[in-house]
């Protein structure tokens, strides 16, 4: 097999309908040739990987939670207490994800150890999905693992066209990347064709294309952490409309080329300096003394123009 180039979601889909197997299988094999070593030696990796997301969920539901700051936390714990009583509004299944990607978030904003897929600032939205996948329909922890593998190769392909930093190309580069590779293995696990994968990437990311990155203060706390929770209701979107046969009819690898277009044409102010949008409202610009004090901009993301 030719080794793949991770250029478009065109050729994962191409290979692996070609050989009659999942996006996760080919990308599995090939990482394991291009780093000369067993495949059972990387998917060991990934199982570790999977399980600090296990462990972040767990950790960062804890209702005392608080972050570094004093911002954020408790949220997680508020959302599964509802999940666990069966009062949700949207039921236990969305509820389950969107706590999960809370807790994920919260517990990164309390410098806890999270995986970075593919950022700290998106790092609830995947882990979130596939335990989701894996609680709510008995998944066998192989499959979720090598779900992570599909995930993977659509964060790759984004990253060799497009960002996955909100410093380059705002929020829709972190939360819109992240939803797109948890549509993509949602599909994958629900039995969806790799077709369908390539499907759901694409409706994630059109859904989340523009999204700015403004947080407030300069910390990935606000309003990241819901942002986590909002992108992983945007994957199930996604998924749900692509495993009913309902295509994109802008092509995955078109809208990711789309997002980097849109993310070179976002102010500086609107690419995670704290120079804009919810960050420079008047609550925004309160929060930010109340945590640097009087003399914020010194001590803020703002007065850094180091990657402008």
């Amino acid at each position: 097999m030719e080794a793949l180039k991770y250029l478009s979601i065109a050729e994962l889909v191409d290979q692996a309908t070609a050989q009659g197997a999942r996006i996760s299988q080919i990308v599995l094999r090939d990482q394991a040739e291009q780093m000369d070593t067993e495949p059972q030696v990387l998917f060991r990796k990934m199982r570790e990987n999977y399980h600090v997301m296990q462990e972040s969920i767990q950790k960062g539901a804890d209702p005392d939670i608080k972050s570094t700051s004093g911002l954020t936390g408790g949220d997680a714990w508020k959302l599964y207490s509802v999940y666990e009583k069966k009062q949700s509004l949207t039921g236990s299944f969305m509820a389950g994800a969107m706590w999960r990607a809370l807790a994920v978030s919260e517990l990164n904003a309390a410098m806890g150890r999270i995986v970075a897929a593919p950022t700290a600032g998106s790092c609830g939205i995947l882990p979130a999905a596939i335990v989701t996948m894996q609680e709510e329909y008995s998944l066998d922890e192989y499959d979720c693992v090598m779900a992570l593998f599909t995930a993977s190769a659509v964060g790759m392909v984004i990253g060799n066209n497009a960002s996955l930093a909100g410093a380059s190309g705002g929020c829709q580069a972190e939360c819109g990347s992240a939803s797109a590779m948890a549509a993509a293995a949602i599909v994958e696990l629900a039995g969806g064709t790799p077709q369908m994968s390539g499907e759901a990437c694409a409706i994630a990311i059109k859904n989340i294309l523009g999204l700015v990155c403004d947080p407030v203060a300069g910390l990935v706390e606000i309003p990241c952490i819901k942002r986590n929770a909002g992108g992983v209701t945007t994957a199930f979107m996604a998924a749900e409309l692509a495993l009913a046969g309902i295509t994109s009819h802008i092509p995955a690898d078109e809208t990711i080329l789309a997002m980097k277009r849109v993310g070179d044409t976002m102010p500086a102010s609107l690419r995670e300096t704290a120079e804009g949008g919810l960050a420079m409202t008047p609550t925004g610009q309160a929060l930010n003394t109340r945590v640097f004090g009087e003399n914020a901009d010194a001590a803020s993301c703002s007065s850094c123009r180091a990657c402008r």
